[in-house]
């Protein structure tokens, strides 16, 4: 049977259209999910959107709708920039689903019997945008210190989940286990724990848009309670029940929300005696001129224009290459144009020039791939650095073989070549390395990798037992309708 993996996306806000952040995170996301699957791995990718809370509410009274309707039309912005960005998730979750919302009240039941939550009266700093509390230490001048807004003072009668009673088992979780990639961002954590917890407000009165308390019609449940229990009606999980994708592998998040997710949601899971993710992702933010994206701060790119414009392959490529795992990177859109020419230098150049030469041959029969070529290849450490989640750097390693390729078409000059056997060895050998690029290249340029294996006669296994050459028995080409990437000139 499969091994399985589950990775999850944070559930996005959808107060407003999705920026660049949100594609980023979606992205990264479908090439740990596409890598996995060409290991043979049985993979499930959740995303989704996140519909309950105040700062919805004011946004759809804002645009003059009931809180459904603004959440049911801004949900399909969300699935379509899954769709524009080729992000091959198996459950688009919203949180206004029955079954989360059950499970969302049946997890909240529980804790509540188990004499985890209990009644009292909240006074604090409330940031909206985030649906977060903060205290005066984490915001210097009463202003969030994420959107840099005043934050509301809050009074209200509030039930309060005991989150200070699991400090010393989080602390432990996260010091015995690589629970925290990258490591600095565990050490923040860790450090921020020792300072000690509070008790976590979790229910709200002053607004109505939410699931309600089991136990008590005049509260609704802290929008951050009941998001995270996505991540478990995002695979159907039923308490109490062996369950087929939980634990989840990776939870993909932003340095943003990491408290939320590192602390709060492994509290409420040791409360509901359910078992605890294994690993928590954290990327950076993407930048504008060394400002992160916000919907609310009016920053804002749209990922969806941009791949209309460029291709959803460029797009992916240029965000991978360009912003190591876990660092912010600054967009900029002269380098991505230079990625799309990168990449119509290289690979697409590749292609071109092979077709051309195969035509001279009209089929290439069965031979032993050129070991000076073919070893150039580091599989091995491209394997290495996915585990190891960097990305660019395993990309990188992958444009380098293209680049040994060309070279090699250089060095043979198989234009110039007359015998018809040699010329047949030749190619061969750069059509079995065509073919090993194209999967390597899957999990990150999945439309070109597929059109790539669809000209050489089918598109074949998905799967790194593949990842070996002479494993082609012959080639007839399928030239494509043109070029895989046209050149672009400087902005």
């Amino acid at each position: 049977m499969a091994k399985t993996f589950y990775i999850t996306t944070a559930i996005d806000y959808p107060s407003s259209a999705p920026h660049l952040g949100h594609a980023y995170e979606k992205i990264l996301a479908d090439v740990i999910a596409r890598w996995h699957r060409l290991q043979g791995e049985k993979v499930f990718l959740l995303t989704g959107t996140d519909e309950h809370g105040l700062k919805i509410q004011r946004a759809a009274e804002k645009a003059g709708k009931t809180p459904r309707q603004f959440v049911d039309e801004m949900s399909t912005k969300f699935k379509e920039l899954c769709k524009v960005l080729n992000i091959s998730y198996d459950r688009f979750i919203r949180t206004t689903e029955k079954e989360h919302e059950e499970l969302s009240r049946n997890i909240f039941d529980a804790v509540y019997k188990k004499g985890d939550i209990y009644k009292g009266t909240y006074e604090g700093l409330y940031c909206v945008d985030c649906e977060s509390f903060y205290t005066q230490k984490d915001a210097p001048g009463f202003k969030c210190p994420v959107h840099k807004k005043a934050l509301d003072k809050v009074k209200e009668e509030s039930y309060f989940f005991r989150l200070q009673k699991y400090e010393n088992k989080i602390l432990e979780y996260i010091q015995k286990n690589k629970f925290i990639v990258p490591q600095y961002r565990a050490n923040e954590i860790t450090n921020r724990l020792k300072e000690g917890l509070r008790d976590l407000s979790v229910s709200r009165t002053s607004f109505k848009w939410g699931i309600k308390v089991p136990f008590d019609d005049k509260h609704v449940i802290y929008v951050w309670y009941d998001a995270l229990i996505n991540y478990l009606s995002g695979v159907d999980y039923e308490l109490g029940k062996d369950n087929k994708y939980w634990p989840a592998n990776i939870h993909l998040i932003g340095k943003d929300i990491l408290w939320h997710h590192s602390v709060i949601w492994p509290a409420m899971l040791y409360s509901a005696k359910i078992e605890l993710p294994k690993q928590i992702l954290v990327h950076g933010f993407i930048n504008i001129k060394g400002e992160k994206l916000s919907k609310s701060a009016g920053r804002i790119i749209d990922p969806i224009a941009l791949a209309e414009k460029y291709g959803a392959d460029v797009l992916r490529y240029y965000l991978i290459k360009d912003i190591p795992f876990g660092e912010d990177g600054n967009f900029s859109e002269q380098v991505l144009k230079d990625r799309n020419n990168e990449l119509a230098d290289k690979l697409g150049n590749l292609v071109s020039r092979l077709e051309g030469l195969a035509e001279r041959l009209g089929e290439i029969k069965k031979a032993n791939a050129d070991i000076k070529l073919t070893g150039k290849l580091k599989l091995k450490e491209i394997q290495n650095r996915m585990e190891k989640f960097e990305f660019d750097k395993a990309l990188s390693l992958i444009i380098d073989f293209v680049d040994a390729c060309n070279a090699y078409v250089q060095e043979k000059k198989p234009w110039e070549i007359e015998d018809r056997e040699r010329l047949n060895g030749i190619l061969y050998t750069l059509f079995d390395s065509l073919r090993v690029i194209a999967l390597l290249l899957h999990p990150f340029i999945p439309s070109t990798s597929e059109e790539i294996l669809s000209r050489l006669n089918g598109k074949g296994k998905l799967l790194a037992s593949q990842l070996k050459f002479n494993l082609i028995t012959k080639v007839k080409i399928k030239r494509g309708k043109g070029v895989l990437f046209q050149k672009l000139s400087r902005l």
